[in-house]
């Protein structure tokens, strides 16, 4: 299955990002069939070859969430944003203090002695 995903260039702290159609199994930056665009997010510049994506997406590549975002933003597909797949942090519970407990304690222990 094909997918169009980015491959980050650039130097060390400075990255750039090639847009790239290539098969799913693949590493990212290795063996790609055509590239797409890139983007630079220090500049904010964005190029694309739109006619090219749309016709590998009417082909039956599929698109990666970060990709399709920036397509959707850019306005070369008309569809809505994927929200991204990383779950919420879970808020941990805080141990009771000795304190704490005995004061939960109490007030049980008074309707039992009602």
């Amino acid at each position: 299955m094909l997918t169009i995903r980015f491959n980050r260039t650039g130097k060390k702290n400075y990255a750039y990002f090639r847009i790239a159609l290539q098969e799913h199994t693949k590493a990212p930056g290795k063996r790609h069939i055509e590239i797409l665009g890139s983007l630079d997010p220090h500049k904010k510049v964005t190029i694309l070859k739109k006619e090219r994506i749309l016709y590998w997406i009417g082909q039956g590549a599929q698109v990666s969430d970060a990709v399709h975002n920036m397509l959707v933003r850019e306005g070369v597909i008309d569809a809505k944003k994927v929200a991204k797949k990383m779950p919420r942090p879970v808020a941990k519970e805080e141990p009771k203090t000795e304190e704490a407990a005995v004061a939960e304690a109490a007030p049980v222990e008074e309707l039992k002695a009602e």
